[in-house]
């Protein structure tokens, strides 16, 4: 591709109010995995619902890749599609999996009594293969959570994510509406059996059949619901967007779990609603959005800038405070807050820096080369 059409296409302007919500779904997922070690199991999570923010990520990226992509393909090829998309996640990638390798053997717990025995050449094959986002064996599963990633567990969700998009770049962007239509009722009727007869959506980090069949299930739905919500929607303009639906958000992921151990079927009915119905609600008020004031298209900025650095960075942090809140059993929220602010505060500032020192420059540099 010339450089001139390159540029051309990396000058399309963003929706700022999702770029504010992908921050704050963000922000909510490191809360949800600082509060998930504190509860006895996956029914009493002070931020029971953190995981959903996954699921949203997912009806964001369909949505963004429709408006970014579906008027491109007459001045791109599937190939350098792929080089953009790699552009833009993979130098987040090799960087979250390198922390997570210099993390590794500093974590000292009872909770992972394998970490010392593992040789250190196996060590580094897990972050090699993690730095292609390819999924390991669970023969190479060196902390012993069945993790698909082992070093830096989210990379779970970026396999998906890949996926999604292959699928989108080679077959599903020639759909008309309609046959993306009836693509996305079948795989909302099967997200809807998955929730209501699991009781959640939760699960997609394990490489084995039931695990990838709740990943795909988890993915198809929301992303390509998001990039037809990007061909059907007509945007007004809405005051206040970031707001309200900054509100919503905090509201669904913060939600306490709904109908307990007797009733599990509530809380998949509760949280097929929300995937199925409020996300790309939300996703539709975000993009009618209008920018107020300078000061809150400054947030939007900062929000969305630091939102896939955090997602990436923040669980080799997680990994010390796990490791802290098994080594002293009984250890409550009040006694665990101030850490976990640490964490959070620190993984936000770890997150800039990695933007700014780091994944800016790379995607600079890659974009030069591959222009």
């Amino acid at each position: 591709m010339k450089t001139d059409q390159y540029n051309e296409l990396a000058t399309k302007p963003h929706y700022p109010v999702l770029d504010g919500l992908r921050g704050i779904a963000a922000i909510i997922v490191v809360t949800f995995h600082l509060t998930e070690p504190l509860g006895t199991g996956h029914l009493d999570i002070l931020v029971n619902h953190g995981y959903l923010a996954v699921d949203f990520f997912f009806l964001l990226s369909g949505f963004v890749m429709g408006y970014a992509y579906d008027d491109r393909w007459n001045k791109m090829t599937v190939g350098n599609f792929f080089k953009r998309r790699i552009q833009r996640l993979q130098p987040m990638v090799i960087l979250g999996m390198t922390l997570g390798a210099i993390g590794f053997y500093f974590t000292d717990s009872t909770i992972w009594p394998l970490i010392h025995t593992i040789p250190l050449w196996k060590m580094l094959l897990v972050m090699l293969i993690g730095y292609t986002i390819l999924p390991v064996p669970l023969s190479l599963d060196i902390r012993g959570w069945e993790e698909m990633h082992p070093l830096n567990s989210v990379g779970w969700s970026l396999f998906f994510e890949y996926i999604a998009n292959i699928l989108y770049a080679v077959w599903i962007r020639k759909f008309s509406k309609t046959a993306l239509c009836i693509l996305v009722v079948v795989a909302a009727i099967a997200l809807a059996q998955l929730a209501i007869t699991n009781g959640d959506v939760s699960g997609g980090w394990t490489l084995n059949v039931e695990q990838v069949r709740i990943g795909l299930t988890r993915t198809m739905y929301p992303f390509f619901a998001g990039l037809l919500l990007s061909r059907i929607a007509k945007p007004a303009k809405i005051k206040n967007a970031f707001l309200w639906c900054s509100l919503l958000v905090a509201i669904v992921l913060y939600m306490p779990r709904i109908g307990g151990a007797e009733h599990l079927w509530m809380n998949g009915l509760y949280e097929s609603i929300c995937i199925i119905i409020i996300f790309p609600l939300i996703v539709y008020i975000g993009a009618s959005g209008i920018i107020q004031s300078q000061r809150e298209r400054k947030i939007c900025k900062f929000l969305g800038d630091i939102s896939y650095p955090l997602y990436l960075v923040h669980y080799p942090l997680v990994y010390f405070y796990v490791a802290w809140i098994s080594n002293n059993k009984g250890t409550t929220i009040v006694q665990a807050w101030p850490y976990a602010m640490l964490i959070l505060i620190g993984g936000i500032i770890l997150a800039y820096a990695s933007l700014k020192w780091y994944d800016e420059p790379v995607r600079r540099w890659m974009r030069k080369k591959f222009a």
